[in-house]
């Protein structure tokens, strides 16, 4: 049972993580297509809708709870994390380290140098000593360390950046060196897109990059500020470019409105970026170095051209170490850097373009973290989201795992965003419309906060039914007000027995371009990966402990 409570669970936090990816990748969503296509669309819709039962829920008003989330109590357990590397002995030190060098294959140079130096003995103080590596994103493992959730000995980011951040969270942080291995980030654009800016603007850099975006001149993705180096990276970059005295004075915010508004896609990860990439909707988007060379889709028709700090991987010593714990982090330092190991990076794509040098300096942590919240307050300029969330509550949901859900929702509506629209619609033989779509404002949440918690199980699974009064739903939403970004989330956690079938609906889906992201469990993946693959959403397989984090840390920064 406990397996299966944490598994549902994991739909939810599916939910409000993909919450993130679809305001991003929607941002071109109900501009609709051939007239005729949607006439058509329309006259299903219309005759579909007449063959289901659906009933809409009495507004039930729920007590919102205004106290915030703690980052601390949303954290999973330290050991969701894996241990790339293990302590030889009991003289060690363990390592946070960032994932491009900690995981595995060419991105797991770290690993490799680690098992050399725990294999050799290496006596420190006349005493053996080794290291432990934790593989852990950099924003991640910044949350552990900031919120005091668990503090390793040491801690190796991407960059810089979050070194700032924990040290002006109040952590005490000792420099150890302010570079393990050679990196840099970049924006990698499409070689014809390219040779087109250069002749229109003479140059490629940061500054000429969010010029094109906001001439509508470059469509351009980047990542999440709060959780990825890259991501971080090029907002502060961004911020500064727009005011070279303050990056967050009134002039960097408003030059940043204006290039946000022409943004259409922000992803969560390098992983979510690359994909993107990978279907030609963007003619730029932003990239390690590291990971640019060993990418062999990138490696022909794309340019790659660095910006903002430097992506070196320092070391920094954390709390009040000990002088032995600091002397194993200077002996692993120096051992990190002998030329064996560094041609070893070299290999694996480090230490290239070794001639950039950094252009930002000297931003403290105070002003990242305010950088990070205009981020969050200014990056929905451009048109708000209207979103759908359709919940199975078949008789399989019944019991403990429908409590649980409702506890991570109720959790999770304390990060929606006040200008986007939400609905909540619930299915199992029939459709019910438990929320329609409205602004997310104190009252709208009060009563999602009751329709959640009215949820009851029982019966079969109406999936395609359910996605189909979303649907509905969405169009008229969008008759009212075209300034919407429609989108619609499907959880189930079984295959559908009951009413519509997805050839049903495909037409539908595909006429009016909707993007329906899917999660599900125990479920026929098959055909919710179809459904998403429709308009380039995502369908993921929820199956995962730690949903209070993902609901808290990434929600955060989506709505």
């Amino acid at each position: 049972m406990k397996k299966k409570v944490i598994t549902l669970i994991g739909i939810v936090v599916g939910v409000f993580l993909l919450v993130y990816i679809g305001v991003s990748l929607t941002s071109n969503s109900g501009d609709g297509g051939p007239a005729d296509g949607l006439e058509a669309a329309d006259k299903r819709l219309e005759k579909m809708m007449k063959k289901i039962k659906v009933t809409t829920a009495d507004p039930i008003k729920g007590q919102v709870d205004i106290n915030p989330v703690s980052i601390a109590d949303t954290l999973p357990e330290i050991d969701k994390f894996a241990i790339s590397v293990e302590n030889s002995t009991n003289n060690f030190v363990e390592i946070f380290s960032s994932t491009e060098k900690s995981g595995t294959g060419v991105d797991g140079w770290l690993n490799e140098v680690a098992e050399q130096f725990n294999k050799q003995g290496i006596q420190v103080n006349g005493k053996p000593a080794s290291v432990k590596i934790r593989n852990i994103a950099s924003g991640t493992a910044a949350d552990f360390i900031r919120s005091g959730k668990y503090v390793p000995d040491a801690f190796t980011p991407s960059n810089e950046l979050w070194g700032e951040m924990v040290k002006a969270a109040g952590v005490k942080t000792t420099l150890i060196t302010n570079r393990l291995v050679g990196n840099v980030t970049g924006i990698v654009t499409t070689k014809t897109k390219h040779d087109q800016l250069i002749e229109h603007y003479g140059e490629i850099n940061v500054n000429t990059i969010t010029e094109a975006i906001a001439d509508n001149a470059l469509s351009m993705g980047y990542t999440d500020p709060f959780a990825s180096s890259t991501g971080l990276n090029f907002l502060v970059t961004a911020l500064q470019g727009f005011d070279t005295n303050d990056l967050l004075s009134a002039k960097a915010v408003a030059g940043f409105e204006r290039f946000q508004a022409n943004v259409p896609f922000i992803a969560s990860t390098t992983l979510q970026m690359r994909e993107a990439a990978k279907t030609g909707m963007l003619d730029a988007f932003v990239l390690e170095y590291q990971t640019f060379v060993n990418a062999t889709d990138f490696k022909a028709g794309y340019e790659f051209t660095p910006f903002g700090a430097r992506h070196d991987s320092p070391l920094y010593g954390l709390g009040d170490l000990s002088k032995e714990k600091q002397d194993i982090l200077k002996a692993f330092a120096d051992f990190v850097k002998q030329d064996t190991y560094q041609e070893l990076a070299k290999k694996n794509g480090f230490n290239g373009l070794e001639e950039y040098q950094s252009q930002l300096n000297g931003i403290d942590g105070a002003t990242l973290t305010a950088a990070q919240r205009v981020w969050k307050e200014k990056k929905n300029v451009s048109k708000p989201v209207a979103a759908v969330f359709v919940a199975d509550v078949s008789g399989s949901m019944d019991g403990d795992p429908l409590s649980r859900l409702k506890e991570s929702l109720l959790t999770g509506q304390k990060y929606l965003g006040r200008d986007n629209s939400i609905g909540l619609v619930s299915y199992s033989t029939s459709v019910e419309i438990n929320l329609p779509l409205g602004v997310y404002d104190m009252n709208q949440q009060s009563m999602f906060v009751g329709a959640v918690e009215s949820l009851q199980a029982g019966g079969g699974t109406a999936t395609f039914d359910a996605i189909t009064v979303a649907i509905n739903m969405l169009q008229e939403q969008l008759a009212v007000n075209s300034n919407i970004r429609p989108i619609i989330f499907v959880l189930s956690d079984g295959q559908t027995n009951e009413g519509h079938k997805l050839k049903d609906i495909k037409g539908l889906i595909e006429a009016y371009k909707i993007p329906i992201y899917t999660i599900g469990y125990n479920a026929d993946l098959e055909e919710l990966q179809e459904i998403s693959k429709i308009n380039e959403a995502a369908s993921i397989n929820a199956d995962t402990d730690d949903v209070v984090y993902k609901i808290g840390s990434l929600l955060n920064v989506q709505l």
